[in-house]
């Protein structure tokens, strides 16, 4: 066997073996940091993820608007419209692996003008062209796989906007509610900060008290006035934009509901980290965006093998367009050609070396994207505990400062303290029922995103 034929029978294995190349295998569970086999805080929870974390607030308005939400919102409507245009990529990028057929009529006309007179020449056609490279490598079925998971990764990026989307209208609807509490919580102070003033100026005009007592607490008052028009801005600013994630129109129509925040419901199963990954739809789609590039970069590195097409032409010509269905005017012709690239300025490696950096650019984003999924719920986890140990202080404090603020009174009356003293244990009161409504609201809202960094079902 000649030198030159074993140079090119290598060539040929070198290519064929080349081209028998696919995209390398991913674990989802690879990644580049430890993951516990443990959640931190797992003593604190004791019961599973149920099936619908909304209905687990025991609110029928919640449910009403959450349902409402996931169904007229304008995010989610753009994020199907996302889905729908994946899907046709896919279509797009597949139909390259099916012959092209085209159908191609033609009409020219031409005059010569000689001596002996001028002539017409007519002639019509109808031709069809065939066109198909024939995917022997898979270089056109990389770049469908590639299609085929940005598509995977659209619908989870759907789920995701849902799940999102349900705990913001949660979130934003018990802030709603506190805002509604702390208007009148607010009302409660002014009024009984009024009270306290009628006392002061009734003992200021029989002489029985200063003119700096009655100015002082009359400056009590503008600061509970105050506090009372900033809760009632914040009720409206919340009700607007609760309306807005349910694409209604933001006027003031939403109801005050004045009733207390439910309670968070009982500690719940984080599970194993090790299943978040499966579950968590965000963290889904950026594992499915890596398969995509490894396919494209597959796609690019078979971009150097040979072109195999199959190209066909077809069709009838004649000068009268009575005979072209004349089956004597048929011509055709067949092809089969092989391109083979040699030299194309580096755009192929320059193709291939891009794609390498972007499979590097989308590891690292899904290493991102995890790494903040556990950071998450570890962080959504240890602040259950202590909001609760927070709420049950701050509970403590609102039953001393009333007291307090009652034997506050007394004590002014007889003549045992100051009005600073006095105008202190209410604002204390304020103080404590105001920072008790908020971190019940915190609890609440901090479920919220433990069941959201869980990846829990609506």
């Amino acid at each position: 066997m000649s030198s030159r034929l074993l140079v090119h029978l290598s060539l040929i294995i070198c290519v064929v073996l080349a081209g028998c190349t696919t995209a390398q295998e991913r674990d989802a569970q690879a990644l580049d940091f430890p993951v516990a086999e443990q959640w931190r805080e797992a003593d604190a929870i004791v019961e599973p993820l149920a099936a619908s974390w909304v209905e687990t607030f025991n609110d029928p308005l919640l449910t009403a608007m959450v349902h409402e939400g996931l169904v007229n919102n304008f995010d989610l409507k753009a994020a199907v419209a996302r889905i729908d245009a994946a899907r046709e990529q896919v279509v797009i990028a597949g139909s390259e692996r099916l012959p092209q057929l085209f159908f191609s009529p033609g009409y020219q006309r031409s005059k010569n003008d000689s001596n002996i007179g001028a002539s017409v020449f007519r002639a019509f056609s109808a031709l069809f062209n065939f066109n198909w490279e024939l995917d022997v490598w898979g270089r056109i079925r990389a770049g469908q796989q590639a299609a085929e998971e940005e598509a995977l990764a659209a619908a989870d990026d759907f789920r995701a906007a849902q799940l999102s989307l349900a705990a913001r209208i949660a979130q934003v609807y018990f802030e709603w509610l506190e805002a509604q509490l702390q208007t009148q919580v607010a009302e409660q102070s002014v009024k009984d900060r009024s009270i306290i003033a009628g006392l002061i100026r009734g003992r200021f005009n029989k002489g029985l008290s200063r003119g700096l007592d009655l100015r002082l607490v009359l400056t009590d008052v503008a600061n509970a006035e105050a506090q009372l028009a900033q809760a009632r801005n914040d009720v409206q600013r919340l009700g607007r934009q609760l309306q807005t994630l349910l694409a209604r129109y933001p006027d003031d129509s939403l109801l005050m509901r004045h009733r207390a925040l439910p309670q968070p419901p009982m500690a719940l199963t984080a599970g194993l980290p090790s299943e978040l990954l499966a579950r968590r739809p965000d963290v889904m789609a950026a594992f499915k965006r890596l398969l995509a590039a490894d396919s494209r970069l597959e796609s690019a590195e078979k971009a150097l093998l040979p072109r195999i097409t199959l190209t066909a032409a077809g069709g009838t010509g004649s000068p009268a367009l009575t005979e072209l269905v004349d089956p004597r005017a048929v011509a055709w012709n067949v092809a089969i050609g092989l391109v083979q690239p040699l030299f194309t300025g580096g755009r192929l490696q320059g193709e291939i070396r891009l794609n390498e950096a972007r499979v590097s650019d989308v590891f690292n984003q899904y290493q991102s994207v995890a790494l903040n999924a556990f950071r998450e719920v570890e962080q959504a986890l240890a602040a259950e505990s202590r909001l609760r140990a927070q709420e049950k202080a701050l509970r403590e404090a609102v039953d001393q400062t009333e007291a307090s603020r009652k034997l506050a009174v007394y004590s002014y009356q007889q003549g045992l303290i100051e009005i600073l003293t006095l105008l202190d244990s209410y604002r204390s009161t304020l103080n404590a029922q105001s920072a008790h409504l908020q971190v019940q609201r915190q609890l609440l809202n901090n479920r919220i995103t433990l069941y959201l960094a869980l990846g829990g079902a609506v």
